[in-house]
C-alpha cells in the first residue's frame, strides 16, 4: 500500500486479497419452513425480541416465540372481520411486549404480551395508523408514552396500559401534537439525546418531507397523567429536508438501524444509529448524531446523502440488464447495508460507498411481498408475502468495513473493524505512512510499531528525519511486540532505548542551563517539565523493561553519559545494590551509603561492606547491625578488628564493644570467637582501667565462653593484673593467682582467692601463709597484722612467728601467744579424757569377750532346721543369736549360693581338706573353727545375706504356685 499525490491513499492489490469471508456472502435469503399448515394468506406481520407475530386474512393473529417455535398463540379478534375488516397493519414494539393491530376499517385493538385478548383502543377508533414510535425507555408493563402517525397527518400521543376492568378504557389520554399537510406520516422515531431522559429527538416522515425536532419534552405528575411531548412540539421549530416533486402514489418509510450487535438493550448508553427514508428519489439515509449541539437537525443533514432510485432499481447482474420496477417497494437497515425490495428482487447496497453487495431475485412473478421487517435488539432481518416467509441471513456484514475506512483515511475506524492480523497490519502501516506524510512522526512511530514494515526502514527514517523523540517511542512500541523467546533483539532494542534517554535526558538539561541565562522563564518551566516527563518515561521503561537490558551494557551506556541519577535508579531496579553500595562508598557518601544498607536483608552485603563502613560511621552502622538479629557475628569479626585498631577514643565509645556487648547480653552468643574478640578490645585498649573487662570476666562466671588460655596471655602481655588474677582462679591455680596478686600489692584481693578452695584446707592454710607473709612484710604495726589474718581459722601463732623479723620484741604479740598456749592447754585436756574414755571402753569390749564364751540357746526338741524343714537335731546344726537354726550342711550349701567368689573357694577348700583328712591336730581345729566362722557368720535369712537376696521373687520355678491362691 502506498500513499498518492492525487487523493491521498492509494490501497494495492495486496490490500484487497486480505479478506477473511472465508468465501461466503454477506448476504443470503433462505426461506422459512413453517411447521404448521396456514389456513389463510398473510395480510400482515412483525418481528421483535426473537417473537414472530402474523396476521392472517380471516381474523386470526399468531404469534410465534422463535425460540420455542412449537409453541404457538392462537388469537382471534374480539369481532369478526365482516365487522371490523381485514387487518391492515401491526406494530411491535422492540421487546415484543406491546402490540398494535390496525384494521382496514380503521378499529384499532392493543395486545399484551402476557394476554390472549386484543382490547379495543376507543379513543384510536377510526384513526387509520400509519407509523408508531416506542418509547425510548423499553417499555413493560405499559407503553409508556408514544407517537402515533396518522394516514391523515396528524401526529397523537398515547400512554396504552392492560386493564381487567372492563368501563377502563386501555388508552388513559390521546393527545394531538400536530397536523401535517403533506398526507400520511409514513414514519417516526424518538430517541433520548445525551443521556438524559428529559432531552429527545424526533424524527417524521412523509412522502415528501423529513422532520428533525430535538429537545427538552415536560415532565408529568406521574405516569400517564398527562401529554409530555406538548412542550417539545410547541417550543421547538422541526428542521425539514424536503424534496421537489414528490409522487404521492411512490411507497415512503423510515427505517432506523437495529440495536449494535452485542449490545445491551437495556443499558444507558445510547449507540450511534442510522436512518434511511425512503421517498420517490430514492432512498436518503445518514447518521442520528447523539451529541447534543445547536443545530443539530442541520449537522444530521449536512452528513447525510441520497441514494438515488435510479442506483437501487436499475442494477446489472451477470451481464443481463434488469427491467427497472418503477419505485422501490421498501428499505431495512442493518448495521453497514440498505436493503431495499424492488419487486421481485432483494438489493443490499453498502450505505457508505454506494455499491450494491447483493442482488437476487427472491419473489416469483406477480408475487406480492407484504414488506421487510427488522428485530431491532436481535439483529434479524424478514421478507414476507402472503404466503411465504424469507430470512435474510446476514454474515460479517463489517468484514470489509475496514477497507472502507482505510480508503477514507479513517484509520481508527478501520483498525476498530480489522479483525485478522494481516488487516490490523495494513491499517498500521497506511496509517503510518499517512502521519509521516503530514509530519505527525511521534504519532506515526506508534502506529508503526504495531505493524510489520521493515525495522530497518522505520528506524532510518526517523534517524534522516532527526525525529529521535519518534524513534524512541517507536522502539518502545516495537519492544512489546516481540515475544519472550526473541532475546536477542528484545536485548538490542533495550540497549539503544538507553542510548536514546540518555541523550534526550543531556538535551533537555542542556537547553535548561542555556534558558537558565535568559530571560524566557515560560521556556525554562517547559523544559524542565519534559525533562520530567522524559525521566518519568525511561523509569517505567527500565521498571517494565529490566529483564531485557543487560546489565553490564547498559551500566556502561549510562555511565558513558554521566547519567549519576539513572545509574543507581537502573541499579536498584534490577535490585544490583552491590553495585549501588560499592559507587557511594567509592565517592566517600557515607549517609547515602547507609540509606541503601537499611533496606537490604541479605547478610553478604553486611559483611562485605562492614570493614570500610566501620571505619567511617561505625555508630551508624552498629545501629543497623543490631536491627539484624540473624547476622553471624563471626563474620564481622575482622571489621570489628580494623576499627578498634585505629579507635583512640574510650571504651564507652567503642562501637565494636557496644556490638559485642550486644551480641553476647542480648542475643546470648556462645560463640568463643566473639567472646575471644571482646577479650582481646578489652585486654589492647591503652587505658589502665580493668573495670570493664573484670565486669565480662565475672559475668562469665565458672564456665566461661572465652578460651581462659589466651585470655590469661593478653592480659599478661597487656599487663592486666587483677584480670589475670581472675582467669588463674577460674582456672583453679589459687597459687599463682594469689602470687600474682601479692606481687602487684593486691593483699585484699589474694585474701579473698586464698578463702575459694574451702574444700581443700591445707591448701587454703598455704595460700593464707603467703597472704600473711605479705602483710607482716607490709605492716607498721605487729597488732595491725595479726589482726588482719584472724580473718583465717586456719593460721596459728606457731605458723606467723616464722615470718616475723629477728628483731620484734615478743611483748607485742605477747597476748596471742598467750591465747595460742591456753588454747594448747585446754586442747590437751581434752585429749587426756578422750584418752581416759577410750582405755575404759577397752575393758568393756573385754569383759563382753568373755562373756560370750558362756552364751547358749535353748533347743526344742521338735525344732526342724530353717533350710531342709528337716529335724534339726537329727545332725551337726548352727543357732544363731536371732533364734534361726540350720543344718551345717544346709548353711554351708546356702552360704555357697550367695558368698563371693573368694569366700566360696575357701568354703569348699577347707570342706575337703577336712573330708579327706589332710590337716591334723592343731591345724584341723584351726581349719575347723575357720570353716565355722565363714559359714556361721551371720544368719542367712536376717543378715546381709537376706538383703542381698532382696530382688529374688518369692515364688520360684520349684514352688507350686496353687499354695498362694487366695
Amino acid at each position: 500500500m502506498s500513499l498518492g499525490t492525487s487523493n491521498g491513499f492509494v490501497a494495492t492489490n495486496g490490500v484487497r486479497d486480505l479478506t477473511d469471508d472465508g468465501g461466503l456472502p454477506i448476504f443470503d435469503v433462505e426461506p422459512v419452513q413453517l411447521q404448521f399448515s396456514i389456513a389463510a394468506d398473510f395480510v400482515a406481520a412483525q418481528v421483535a425480541n426473537n417473537v414472530l407475530v402474523l396476521a392472517l386474512s380471516n381474523g386470526r393473529i399468531l404469534r410465534i416465540d422463535l425460540n420455542r417455535p412449537e409453541d404457538i398463540d392462537d388469537i382471534d379478534l374480539p369481532k369478526r372481520v365482516s365487522e371490523v375488516g381485514i387487518i391492515r397493519r401491526m406494530f411491535l414494539d422492540p421487546t415484543a411486549s406491546h402490540l398494535l393491530i390496525c384494521t382496514s376499517l380503521g378499529e384499532n385493538y392493543y395486545l399484551h404480551t402476557q394476554s390472549r385478548q386484543p382490547r379495543p383502543l376507543s379513543r384510536l377508533r377510526g384513526v387509520s395508523v400509519e407509523s408508531v414510535a416506542w418509547n425510548p425507555s423499553l417499555p413493560t408493563a405499559t407503553t409508556r408514552e408514544i407517537l402515533i402517525g396518522a394516514s391523515d397527518g396528524n401526529i397523537y400521543e398515547t400512554f396504552i396500559e392492560t386493564s381487567t376492568e372492563f368501563y377502563r378504557k386501555e388508552e388513559k389520554y390521546l393527545k394531538a401534537l400536530n397536523k401535517l399537510p403533506d398526507g400520511p406520516v409514513t414514519g417516526i422515531w424518538v430517541d433520548n439525546m445525551g443521556g438524559k431522559t428529559d432531552v429527545r429527538r424526533v424524527v417524521i416522515s412523509t412522502q415528501g418531507r423529513l422532520f428533525h425536532l430535538s429537545g427538552k419534552v415536560g415532565r408529568s405528575a406521574h405516569e400517564g397523567s398527562g401529554s409530555i411531548y406538548t412542550r417539545l412540539f410547541d417550543s421547538e421549530q422541526p428542521v425539514i429536508h424536503e424534496i421537489s416533486r414528490s409522487s404521492a402514489t411512490a411507497p415512503s418509510m423510515l427505517a432506523i438501524s437495529p440495536d449494535p450487535p452485542n449490545a445491551d438493550a437495556y443499558e444507558d448508553v445510547i449507540p450511534e444509529r442510522a436512518f434511511a427514508w425512503l421517498s420517490s428519489h430514492g432512498v436518503y439515509h445518514g447518521k442520528l448524531l447523539t451529541a447534543v449541539v445547536n443545530d443539530l437537525g442541520n449537522k444530521v443533514y449536512a452528513e447525510s446523502k441520497l441514494l438515488s432510485r435510479s442506483q437501487v432499481v436499475s442494477t446489472e447482474v451477470s451481464g443481463r440488464k434488469k427491467t427497472p420496477s418503477e419505485f422501490i417497494d421498501a428499505i431495512a437497515l442493518t448495521q453497514w447495508h440498505i436493503i431495499s425490495l424492488v419487486g421481485g428482487r432483494v438489493v443490499a447496497i453498502n450505505r457508505l460507498t454506494g455499491s450494491v453487495i447483493y442482488d437476487q431475485v427472491i419473489l416469483e412473478q406477480g408475487q406480492k411481498a407484504l414488506g421487510l421487517y427488522v428485530d431491532q435488539q436481535k439483529n434479524t432481518f424478514w421478507l414476507f408475502t402472503a404466503q411465504e416467509i424469507f430470512e435474510i441471513v446476514v454474515r460479517d456484514e463489517d468484514r470489509d468495513i475496514w477497507r472502507i475506512m482505510l480508503q477514507r483515511q479513517q484509520f481508527d475506524m478501520a483498525m476498530q473493524y480489522a479483525h485478522t492480523t494481516a488487516q490490523k497490519d495494513a491499517v498500521s502501516t497506511a496509517s503510518g505512512d499517512y502521519l509521516v506524510q503530514k509530519g505527525l512522526f511521534v504519532e506515526a512511530a506508534g502506529v508503526y510499531g504495531k505493524s510489520s514494515k521493515p525495522f530497518e526502514d522505520v528506524a532510518l527514517s526517523f534517524i534522516d528525519h532527526g525525529q529521535n523523540d519518534a524513534l524512541r517511542k517507536y522502539l518502545i512500541t516495537k519492544l512489546t511486540t516481540y515475544k519472550k523467546s526473541s532475546i536477542m533483539q528484545r536485548m538490542l532494542i533495550a540497549a539503544w532505548l538507553v542510548e536514546i534517554f540518555m541523550a534526550k535526558l543531556n538535551s533537555l538539561e542542556d537547553s535548561i542551563t542555556v534558558e537558565a541565562e535568559s530571560t524566557e522563564n515560560e521556556n525554562k518551566k517547559q523544559s524542565r517539565q519534559q525533562l520530567d516527563a522524559v525521566r518519568n518515561e525511561f523509569h517505567d521503561f527500565v521498571n517494565k523493561h529490566k529483564s531485557d537490558l543487560d546489565r553490564k551494557t547498559t551500566y556502561d551506556v549510562i555511565s558513558s553519559h554521566a547519567r549519576e541519577d539513572e545509574l543507581l535508579f537502573f541499579a536498584n531496579a534490577i535490585n544490583d545494590y552491590n553495585y549501588v553500595l560499592s559507587y557511594w562508598v567509592q565517592r566517600e557518601r557515607w549517609t547515602d551509603t547507609l540509606n541503601v544498607l537499611k533496606k537490604q536483608t541479605a547478610p553478604e552485603v553486611f559483611y562485605r561492606y562492614s570493614s570500610v563502613l566501620m571505619t567511617h560511621v561505625g555508630h551508624e552502622l552498629v545501629e543497623i547491625l543490631m536491627r539484624h538479629p540473624k547476622l553471624e557475628p563471626r563474620k564481622i569479626i575482622p571489621a570489628l578488628l580494623d576499627y578498634n585498631r585505629t579507635f583512640n577514643g574510650t571504651l564507652l565509645q567503642n562501637q565494636a564493644v557496644r556490638y559485642l556487648q550486644f551480641v553476647i547480653n542480648q542475643l546470648h552468643s556462645t560463640d568463643a570467637a566473639v567472646h575471644n574478640t571482646l577479650v582481646s578490645i578489652y585486654a589492647s585498649h591503652s587505658s589502665k582501667d580493668e573495670s570493664g573487662l573484670l565486669a565480662y570476666l565475672e559475668s562469665q562466671g565458672e564456665e566461661p565462653n572465652f578460651d581462659p588460655d589466651f585470655a590469661l596471655r593478653l592480659c599478661i602481655q597487656h599487663k592486666r593484673t587483677l584480670s589475670c588474677v581472675h582467669i588463674y582462679t577460674n582456672m583453679g591455680q589459687y597459687v599463682q593467682a594469689v602470687d600474682l596478686a601479692l606481687s602487684h600489692n593486691e593483699v585484699e584481693y589474694a585474701s579473698i582467692i586464698a578463702d575459694r578452695p574451702m574444700s581443700n584446707p591445707a591448701l587454703r592454710k598455704k595460700l593464707w601463709l603467703a597472704v600473711a607473709r605479705k602483710v607482716i612484710s607490709q605492716s607498721n604495726g605487729i597488732k595491725t597484722a595479726i589482726e588482719f589474718l584472724k580473718r583465717c581459722d586456719l593460721l596459728k601463732i606457731e605458723d606467723l612467728i616464722p615470718f616475723f623479723p629477728d628483731f620484734v620484741v615478743i611483748d607485742d604479740f605477747k597476748d596471742e601467744i598467750c591465747s595460742a598456749l591456753e588454747d594448747y592447754s585446754r586442747n590437751i585436756d581434752g585429749l587426756k579424757k578422750e584418752m581416759d574414755e577410750s582405755s575404759q571402753t577397752a575393758a568393756n569390749i573385754k569383759v563382753d569377750i568373755a562373756g560370750l564364751d558362756h552364751r547358749y540357746a535353748i533347743v526344742e526338741p521338735g525344732e526342724r532346721c530353717y533350710a531342709c524343714a528337716l529335724p534339726l537335731l537329727s545332725r551337726q546344726f548352727f543357732v544363731f543369736p536371732c533364734q534361726h537354726a540350720f543344718h551345717s550342711d544346709c548353711l554351708g550349701r546356702k552360704v555357697l549360693e550367695q558368698a563371693g567368689v573368694a569366700k566360696s573357694r575357701r568354703i569348699k577348700e577347707c570342706q575337703v581338706q577336712i573330708s579327706k583328712g589332710l590337716v591334723s591336730g592343731a591345724r584341723k581345729d584351726a581349719m575347723v573353727a575357720e570353716l565355722d566362722a565363714l559359714v556361721a557368720s551371720a544368719c542367712i535369712l536376717c543378715s546381709d545375706y537376706a538383703i542381698k537376696r532382696i530382688d529374688e521373687p518369692f515364688i520360684t520355678a520349684e514352688d507350686d504356685k496353687g499354695e498362694w491362691a487366695l
